[in-house]
């Protein structure tokens, strides 16, 4: 069966540790039958907000404010996962994300398995640009507010529901392997967790997940 969770992450700044809001889509037999979402405090040392990175996703300081930690919530988004295959648009910034918090916090990572659904639509439309609104109009899903992190979830998993239903396949292993898409584990970062304060407004920030 046609079975994953999509995420999606947002970040304050440029480190893969500051995550400051994700978005799960849970799909069991092709529906989205749960939904989940919420803001992250990020850790000491990853938690300026660049201006660059509120004015793409609108989040600032106050907003995560009185948020749980990542420590405190990342076996939340392990137990909502159920050991899926996460699904996000540029899965490796994503799954960046997993592994900069747990190696910033000093936490174990869980085990994970990582498709991506901007290879996935590059495999199945023929489109100007792969970016997420583009690949999931093509998919049928529009007028979502882009860089929401459950409205970005949402698109995401529309694209693999579609894209398994155009190839005719029925499960993300199987469309993985018609698109020739890698299934790939999702690697913990030999890091010890940070303190040192990070890049400020003059940097751009890292490549978002689309």
């Amino acid at each position: 069966m046609l079975n994953f969770t999509a995420i999606d992450f947002e970040t304050a700044n440029n480190s893969p540790a500051s995550a400051c809001s994700v978005g799960l889509v849970k799909v069991r037999g092709g529906r989205v039958v749960d939904r989940a979402s919420w803001f992250i405090r990020p850790p000491a040392g990853h938690d300026d907000f660049l201006e660059w990175n509120t004015r793409i996703h609108g989040i600032v300081q106050s907003d995560v404010t009185h948020a749980k930690s990542w420590e405190q919530q990342y076996p939340d988004l392990v137990a909502f996962a159920e050991g899926d295959v996460l699904v996000a648009h540029n899965a490796r910034f994503d799954m960046g994300v997993i592994a900069g918090g747990c190696a910033a916090t000093g936490i174990e990572i869980a085990e994970h398995h990582s498709m991506c659904s901007l290879q996935v639509a590059r495999k199945t439309y023929t489109l100007d640009s792969y970016r997420l609104p583009m690949a999931a109009m093509a998919a049928g899903f529009s007028g979502f507010q882009h860089h929401d992190a459950a409205a970005d979830a949402e698109a995401c998993a529309a694209i693999v529901v579609h894209a398994a239903g155009f190839h005719g396949v029925p499960t993300v292993e199987a469309l993985g392997a018609v698109t020739r898409v890698t299934i790939n584990p999702v690697r913990a970062r030999v890091e010890k967790p940070k303190a040192a304060a990070q890049p400020r407004l003059s940097r751009r920030p890292m490549v978002f997940s689309d």
